[in-house]
């Protein structure tokens, strides 16, 4: 096994291995995050604890890891979609944000929508997805006006749900 310090923890291309990011395991049981695939835009994080998550349940399960993200990046967690299909259980805060100057341990907010059955977390549990963005310099300001758009104001179901 190669040292983390020396190389990305999955096959990145030449090209995607230019920017690295540091993670440091904070528990010895914890798992580095992974791709299940090559080209896949995120890692999977696993559960370095271990809990039963009543229904309707959530709790804070952590990752074990901290990253060292650089400024101009920042992460997500987003939730499996086998694990919401399969059981109901998602993040409560999705996207959950890891800013560049946190850290601390990567933890995750679950909740278990099922009405009836509890969910068992075991350690190495793959539980959610880490999502790295690159964030794009800007600056909020006042305006009296906003420009006109094809939408305007329409919100909430604006679009309707039937092509």
């Amino acid at each position: 096994m190669n040292a983390p310090d020396q190389r990305p923890s999955d096959a990145c291309s030449e090209r995607q291995a230019a920017l690295r990011i540091g993670v440091k395991r904070l528990r010895p049981e914890a798992h580095l995050p992974q791709r299940a695939y090559a080209n896949d835009a995120a890692w999977d994080l696993f559960s370095a604890d271990e809990l039963t998550l009543p229904a309707h349940g959530r709790a804070v399960v952590g990752t074990g890891i901290a990253l060292d993200l650089p400024t101009g990046l920042a992460a997500f967690t987003l939730p499996r979609s086998g694990l919401a299909a399969d059981h109901g259980i998602s993040l409560v805060n999705a996207p959950g944000l890891i800013d560049p100057g946190y850290r601390g341990e990567v933890k995750l907010i679950l909740l278990n929508t099922d009405p009836a059955a509890s969910f068992t977390v075991r350690r190495g549990d793959r539980l959610a997805q880490l999502l790295v963005i690159s964030l794009v310099p800007c600056s909020l300001y006042e305006v009296t006006r906003l420009s006109p758009s094809d939408r305007g104001p329409r919100g909430l179901g604006s679009s309707g749900h039937r092509a």
